[in-house]
């Protein structure tokens, strides 16, 4: 049980003073009666055996809710990541979307001399360079569309605006057909063995690339670079930005001009890992601001209130997911926004594959579109 007794101490658990918060606030425990995040650290604290084979640790969505909540600041989330570390070690694994395709593909990725052809949606008109200063890190995007087709997702749309946002402003970002996956999902299941085979070939790849700053689009690529790879690695030799910290400077900038005849109301959705885990909340809100035409409507859940879109590292999808990702979506509609944004790629997929089949509600409820910052941000340029 050493690995328990190293994991307490790590994430703090040992001040958990079982005042229960954690459970109240639990969006899981609110649907599930049985699941209480609380209790997994009450048997970790009892030294109860097997813990890391119990179904409970891939319940939790790491949301962070019960972290920032937390009168004690117990790390749940890296207690929970813990623990399945040494699930996957004892070869428990959870039920993972498309039965784990994409993480099987990310395991693929972690062969060094891998041939790919991940920049083959580029169009002319989109300007990038081989090395530059600024380097933009498009994940799992190129895969998106291909393993989510009956969504019809067009992810690529993101990949697209970001480079199309770039180039309004006179930069051509750099992009790599070496790129990998970073990793995110086979953190949180647990295979730290191959997340960090991806960390060491990314890291170096951008390195390679002489680039001084890497942006994101995707909410948990930055996550992954900015926390885990530098838990794993050190600190990294580059700026790490989300994108909207890259396009509010743009603008700030003056190097952004958008049309003037948008009349749109929207309502922002904040992802988990770029709210609760990063604390990045105002520049999607600020972009948003700034853009004229637009009006901002709050959903009732927001900033760090904001519900979860009920599934993390396409894994443990199950009638609770669904659940919480309706009611997100009727929170949205009842705003009488135009449009649902969002600046996570998985959040769109989690919360359009909530409404794609026979759904208990009326759709109308739920019969608002989702798109991506980037995306809008592009669309709205003159």
């Amino acid at each position: 049980m050493s690995f328990i007794d190293d994991l307490i101490k790590d994430t703090g658990a040992y001040d958990c003073v079982e005042c229960g918060k954690c459970t109240s606030i639990c969006p899981i425990a609110n649907l599930d009666p049985e699941f209480a995040p609380r209790l997994i650290v009450v048997k970790a604290l009892e030294g109860v055996e097997g813990l890391a084979q119990e179904k409970d640790i891939w319940s939790c969505l790491t949301c962070e809710m019960c972290s920032n909540m937390c009168p004690y600041k117990v790390n749940y989330s890296d207690f929970i990541q813990g623990l399945r570390a040494e699930a996957a070690r004892l070869g428990s694994i959870p039920n993972c979307s498309q039965s784990g395709m994409l993480h099987s593909t990310m395991r693929i990725m972690t062969t060094p001399k891998l041939q790919q052809n991940r920049l083959s949606w580029l169009t002319p008109e989109l300007k990038i360079a081989e090395k530059g200063d600024v380097y933009y890190f498009t994940g799992c995007l190129p895969y998106f569309d291909t393993l989510y087709n009956d969504l019809k997702l067009n992810t690529l749309a993101i990949t697209k605006s970001v480079i199309t946002i770039c180039n309004k402003a006179g930069i051509n970002p750099v992009l790599s057909n070496n790129e990998r996956c970073c990793g995110h999902d086979l953190f949180w299941i647990g295979d730290k063995v191959n997340f960090e085979k991806l960390a060491k070939i990314n890291v170096e790849n951008i390195k390679n690339s002489g680039a001084k700053q890497i942006i994101f689009s995707c909410a948990e690529g930055l996550r992954t670079f900015d926390i885990n790879y530098q838990d794993l690695l050190g600190d990294l030799d580059f700026e790490i930005l989300h994108v909207s910290e890259f396009i509010l400077d743009l603008i700030d900038d003056g190097k952004l001009n958008f049309k003037k005849d948008l009349n749109v109301k929207v309502t922002y959705h904040d992802p988990c890992r770029l709210g609760r885990h990063m604390g990045i909340y105002d520049t999607p809100r600020d972009i948003l601001n700034s853009i004229p035409g637009v009006t901002l409507i709050e959903m009732e859940r927001n900033r760090e209130k904001a519900a979860c879109c009920g599934v993390s590292a396409f894994a443990s999808c199950d009638a609770i997911s669904k659940k919480m990702q309706l009611d997100r979506m009727m929170e949205a509609k009842v705003t009488g926004a135009d449009k649902l944004i969002t600046s996570c790629p998985k959040c769109q997929i989690h919360l359009k594959c909530s409404v794609s089949k026979e759904i208990p509600v009326n759709p109308e409820k739920v019969n608002i579109p989702i798109e991506d910052l980037v995306v809008f941000v592009a669309n709205a340029l003159e």
